[in-house]
């Protein structure tokens, strides 16, 4: 049994340098903390938000910035590239937009990351 994970939720990037907060619109189901996060909440700039500076050399502007710097690796500028909706959700419990996240989710990046939620902002809501 996991946490439901809530707007404003920390999440981390281990190829990003600094964390970023989950953004979910309130159409969904809502909490006393705000709207709760659903699978299909991976759409960037929109529901996640850039880690700063990005060191993973699939990231295209990394590649660059490094073989400019002669292999040095220079980070370069985070851009969020989901590959497919948040997995594990919890599947018995559906809002309209598909199963609710929990803090056990993750998201997969086209650049190499898996994102994962660090902190799910209610801790008294077990899904």
């Amino acid at each position: 049994m996991g946490l439901g994970v809530c707007v404003g939720a920390m999440t981390k990037c281990p190829f990003g340098l600094a964390p970023s907060t989950l953004t979910v619109l309130p159409s969904t189901i809502l909490h006393t903390m705000g709207p709760m996060g659903h699978c299909s909440n991976c759409v960037p700039f929109m529901n996640i938000a850039p880690f700063g500076l990005c060191t993973s050399l699939l990231n295209p502007v990394t590649a660059a910035q490094t073989a400019a710097a002669l292999g040095v690796l220079t980070p370069g500028t985070c851009i969020p590239t989901p590959v497919g909706p948040w997995i594990p959700t919890k599947p018995t419990v559906l809002g309209p937009m598909g199963p609710m996240l929990t803090n056990g989710s993750s998201l997969m990046c086209a650049f190499g990351g898996c994102i994962k939620i660090i902190m799910p902002v209610q801790f008294n809501v077990s899904i």
